[in-house]
């Protein structure tokens, strides 16, 4: 086995704050910090905002005000993505794939990085920069634990986080292997008020769930 390397630990050291890492999708700014507030008083302090909306960046700043809330960017798909994330206040990347170019500016930032892996080769590109921990994405479309079971027998120093259709009742599924350090997911987040506003009431008690699931 081979020794941790730098990005790995500080990696890692995200992952294993709570068994699941919200994905939120930010579409009006006002709803950033109730939000992260709400999530973070149910145990789930790291979270991923998506650069899906013209508010993400805005939110990411927002929230990094949130006491104890760790924010971070998805969907970083290039390094042009990844500077603006970096300016706006990410604590880490999350992409839901990996080239060469995001790898490498990724790594030369120092920031934790967690690129998206779906097969062998997606893994040993990431291996070849000196990259072991790994979001698998997307999990379910993938195939699943089967699927993450086989890709992880090869690569012992491996870690992931699979994401992308996991709910409650099927993260226990992903935890429960050893290569599993966290699951991302956003099913906490659907909870709405009679108005249609997000019910944060509801989403701290969805969030309380999803932080006590066992790993």
């Amino acid at each position: 086995m081979s020794q941790p390397t730098p990005h790995s630990l500080a990696v890692d050291a995200i992952m294993r704050k709570a068994p699941v890492i919200p994905v939120l999708v930010i579409d009006d700014l006002a709803h950033a910090v109730p939000l992260a507030q709400a999530l973070v008083a149910g145990g789930l302090t790291v979270l991923e905002v998506t650069l899906r909306t013209p508010c993400a960046l805005a939110a990411i700043k927002a929230m990094r005000a949130v006491e104890g809330a760790i924010v971070g960017a998805g969907t970083v798909l290039n390094p042009d993505d990844l500077a603006r994330a970096i300016d706006a206040g990410s604590e880490f990347i999350v992409s839901p794939g990996l080239t060469p170019r995001l790898g490498e500016a990724a790594i030369k930032a120092g920031i934790p990085f967690l690129p998206g892996t779906a097969n062998s080769a997606d893994i040993m590109l990431g291996l070849d920069l000196g990259l072991n921990r790994f979001k698998f994405f997307p999990a379910e479309a993938s195939g699943g634990t089967p699927t993450l079971k086989a890709l992880a027998g090869p690569f012992g120093d491996v870690r992931f986080c699979p994401t992308g259709g996991i709910t409650q009742a099927t993260a226990p599924n992903y935890l429960g292997l050893e290569a599993v350090l966290c699951v991302g997911g956003s099913w906490m987040l659907g909870a709405k008020t009679a108005e249609g506003e997000p019910d944060f009431p509801a989403i701290t008690e969805a969030a309380t769930r999803a932080a006590a699931l066992p790993r």
